[in-house]
């Protein structure tokens, strides 16, 4: 059975797209721990991150990096973390979160934002790709 993001991958699901490449996809997660908060992940489904080919993931991290640059220059923080967890969906991704305090990287303090906002972030993060 395919993973969500799987299905984002292949348009079964809308997402608010940041960049893509033939081989990887940065969107925003529906779900932030704050505004701006990303999901880069490889097209092709792998469950682990260290279950990926090393090639495949330095490029993930590159990819990851460009997204988190373009995410620094778009949303007013102190830095952009960066956290690999991989339990709630067995597709490997990368969480890029704008900080402002350690308190962003806690998975249970959450932000709301409207569809348009969502459209918003994506399109200015995207632009300063």
């Amino acid at each position: 059975m395919s993973s969500i993001f799987t299905k984002i991958i292949n348009g079964e699901i809308p997402s608010y797209k940041i960049a893509e490449n033939d081989k990887f996809l940065a969107f925003l997660d529906v779900n932030p721990n704050a505004k701006g908060h990303t999901l880069c992940i490889p097209k092709q489904e792998i469950n682990k991150i260290f279950d990926m080919e090393e090639d495949l993931y330095l490029e993930l991290m590159a990819f990851s990096r460009k997204v988190a640059i373009a995410i620094e220059k778009t949303i007013e923080c102190k830095r952009v973390g960066m956290a690999v967890v991989g339990l709630e969906v067995p597709h490997v991704h990368v969480h890029l979160i704008p900080l402002q305090d350690m308190d962003d990287m806690r998975f249970q303090r959450k932000t709301s934002l409207t569809p348009e906002e969502f459209q918003e972030v994506a399109k200015e993060i995207a632009s300063n790709l």
